[in-house]
């Protein structure tokens, strides 16, 4: 594993310990700071995928014939679904 040395303002590092102190289970500093760039690179790979869908859907949204079809076959599963009439009681 690669070690590397940051620097960090002083608020950021009041902000990290008594986050990581806090904690039921104390996480080391590397830990803490391992657990927070996962979940940004995480975060951040989820907006990218998002906006590629995004830009898809733009460039070659669903036909109104599409749309129609989903909206039936939607109606035909809600129409079957046995929660329905649990809930009309």
């Amino acid at each position: 594993m690669a070690k590397i040395a940051i620097s960090l303002p002083d608020e950021v590092l009041e902000a990290v310990e008594k986050e990581r102190l806090g904690r039921s289970k104390v996480l080391s500093r590397s830990e803490f700071i391992k657990i927070a760039v996962q979940q940004y690179l995480q975060t951040e790979s989820e907006k990218s995928l998002e906006e590629q869908y995004i830009r898809g859907y733009l460039e070659q949204p669903e036909t109104a014939e599409e749309s129609e079809w989903l909206d039936q076959a939607a109606a035909e599963v809600f129409a079957n679904n046995p929660w329905r009439q649990e809930n009309q009681d």
